[in-house]
């Protein structure tokens, strides 16, 4: 994260509309390994943001990159986040889940309560929840 609480991002990663689909950012581990653990490049991580940035090519949505979500163990991961609301880690994903990512995203964006809702999610975003965090206002302590 930047000072400004911000993930380092390349200018062609970010959208040019700051309100995107509500404020939704995904954001894509590009240095994610495929399922065999191969150092080749491009990564599988930077093969899923593409995907991504390709299935949100007509969509007013941000897509940023990462170097490391520290979620390994589950291979590529990406993570939704929306000001004021719940963030959300996926992993197990697979190089082609771009539009699934979207798919979240523009689910997300509509979402009264601040929550992804479960029913209309795609199934590689169901069965790849990692974590659901919570936005720091919430938090009791």
């Amino acid at each position: 994260m930047d000072r400004n609480g911000s993930f380092p991002a390349k200018i062609a990663d970010i959208s040019s509309e700051p309100d995107a689909l509500g404020g939704v950012t995904v954001i894509v581990c590009s240095s994610c390994r495929d399922e065999a653990g191969s150092d080749a490049h491009p990564r599988a991580g930077a093969l899923l943001a593409d995907d991504t940035r390709r299935a949100a090519s007509s969509e007013n949505i941000r897509i940023r990159t990462v170097e490391c979500l520290g979620n390994c163990k589950r291979r590529l991961s990406a993570a939704l986040l929306r000001d004021g609301c719940w963030s959300y880690v996926f992993g197990d994903l697979e190089t082609t889940s771009g539009a699934d990512l979207v798919a979240g995203a523009k689910l997300f964006a509509t979402s009264a309560d601040g929550l992804i809702p479960w029913r209309g999610r795609p199934d590689s975003l169901k069965r790849g929840l990692v974590a659901r965090i919570p936005p720091l206002d919430m938090l009791k302590d």
